[in-house]
């Protein structure tokens, strides 16, 4: 498999604007090790490989263990997550999800998501799930490969 483009963000130069959103999500009182659960949850939905990748090895470089890692795809059916984070996967799959369902974040998925983070937390996890579908779909459209960023 060969890339098809470089990363578009890279050849445009909007990294460090990027970088400045992520600044941002990483300011809202979200944990590190929930933000990397629901950005690796969005990338296996949309199969980024990279995003996938990456975002396990960050996870497990900040003390992720494996056996969550493993467990996020199935997260439903474990019970190593706490409420906050099965709040937090839940609300990542819905604004992954838009078009599997005629109103795609439910309220009660977001009551669930507010239950447990005040609005400063729920912009973060709303701000990470769009960066992480942003970068899916750049990654996934130029066919960027796993594992190739270091």
């Amino acid at each position: 498999m060969e890339a098809r483009l470089q990363n578009p963000a890279m050849i445009l130069e909007a990294t460090q604007p990027i970088q400045e959103m992520y600044k941002a999500v990483y300011s809202g009182g979200v944990s590190k090790t929930t933000l990397d659960l629901v950005h690796l949850r969005a990338s296996q939905i949309n199969g980024c490989s990279s995003c996938v990748d990456s975002g396990a090895r960050d996870a497990r470089k900040a003390g992720e263990s494996e056996e969550r890692l493993f467990a996020v795809a199935a997260w439903r059916e474990t019970s190593c997550f706490t409420d906050a984070e099965r709040a937090a996967l839940e609300l990542a799959e819905a604004a992954t999800r838009l078009s599997d369902r005629s109103d795609p974040v439910p309220d009660d998925v977001w009551e669930r998501a507010a239950a447990h983070y005040d609005d400063k937390g729920l912009a973060a996890l709303t701000l990470m799930v769009a960066l992480t579908n942003l970068f899916n779909r750049l990654n996934v459209t130029t066919r960027q490969i796993a594992g190739a960023w270091g």
